[in-house]
């Protein structure tokens, strides 16, 4: 399947939010990654759906909204609205989340959702064909800068094993501690989607630099 990259918003400079992820987009990211964060199901705070759409209108790539939130189904009309075009929610956070899904799915766009490096694939066994993304937690949710976590690596492989068995074209993503140094490793797992803050937006005269980098590994 083919590769791509999702630059996280979450490490760029909010003071020159669209100039920060237009560079990205000029430098070949189809993907722009939006944590949101309700500050009880993580520990921080990140931006709502005013955010998106304060940059939608300048950016023409994919917008990957990560909801980090209790209950996120509360939300999907205010984000779709906001300019997103896919949804990841936590199996975690949804006390319902077949009918989370097909929320998003009833709005027009992909759904996805995101399992915290402890939690099990099998808890998707039910849902994994109407899923077009899987996102790999690769630290524990909340903030940004933090080291990948090993063991994530099986439950990528199982995934992809998984996936292939059902004859599903899956999108399986992971966020958290994507370098430059690890995501041939992670691409080699069975990944195809990877999200990466700090690695693309810092420095911040390098982000341009940091987005063809990567490409280059995963075009490679």
């Amino acid at each position: 399947m083919k590769s791509y990259l999702s630059p996280s918003i979450l490490s760029a400079d909010f003071g020159n939010l669209t100039k920060s992820i237009k560079a990205a987009e000029e430098a070949g990211a189809a993907y722009i990654h939006f944590d949101m964060m309700d500050g009880t199901f993580v520990p921080n705070i990140s931006f709502g759906a005013p955010v998106i759409k304060a940059v939608r209108k300048d950016i023409k790539s994919f917008f990957d909204v990560h909801m980090m939130v209790e209950e996120p189904g509360r939300y999907i009309t205010d984000v779709k609205n906001a300019g997103a075009d896919g949804i990841t929610v936590h199996q975690e956070a949804c006390l319902h989340l077949d009918r989370t899904l097909n929320q998003i799915k009833e709005a027009g766009l992909k759904a996805g959702v995101a399992l915290n490096p402890a939690t099990p694939i099998s808890t998707l066994d039910c849902v994994l064909p109407m899923l077009d993304l899987v996102l790999i937690m690769t630290v524990n949710p909340g903030f940004g800068g933090q080291k990948f976590i090993p063991y994530t690596l099986d439950k990528i492989r199982d995934l992809r094993k998984k996936a292939d068995s059902l004859g599903l074209q899956l999108n399986i993503g992971v966020d958290g501690g994507v370098t430059l140094d690890n995501i041939a490793a992670i691409r080699d797992a069975g990944a195809n989607f990877f999200i990466a803050g700090s690695a693309v937006f810092k420095p911040e005269d390098k982000i341009a630099e940091n987005v063809r980098a990567f490409n280059r590994i995963l075009e490679g």
